[in-house]
């Protein structure tokens, strides 16, 4: 899957912002202020690192070469993928909105509120 292609993608989730909170290498995706996403930049191999349910990464890690526990992140919650072409398209959307959901999930009442009823 093209970078490109991933970071207007995530940047079509609802309420998303994409911001360089850590300089230029890595592009941070927040909905309501709460990361969901990181594309690394201006590497050979691109990589994306997502939030994800512990079972869930330890299975994928298992199963997959491109994808590790993540990478400068808390291993047990967050997996990075390399943008390799090993896994199908759909499975990085899939997983890119699982972790949108999985971060809109853990906001609170407050949050969820003005989500819903942003444009």
């Amino acid at each position: 899957m093209k970078v490109n292609k991933l970071e207007k993608y995530l940047g079509k989730q609802k309420d998303a912002e994409g911001s360089y909170p850590f300089g230029p290498e890595a592009l941070v995706f927040k909905v309501m202020g709460k990361m969901f996403a990181l594309v690394s930049q201006n590497e050979e191999i691109s990589r994306i690192t997502l939030k994800c349910r512990p079972a869930d990464g330890e299975v994928l890690v298992s199963q997959y070469d491109s994808i590790s526990p993540g990478y400068y992140m808390n291993k047990r919650h967050w997996i990075t993928i390399s943008l390799n072409g090993e896994l199908p398209e759909e499975m990085i959307l899939d997983l890119a909105n699982g972790s949108y959901d999985l971060v809109v999930s853990k906001l609170t009442k407050a949050d969820k509120k003005k989500l819903e009823e942003s444009e």
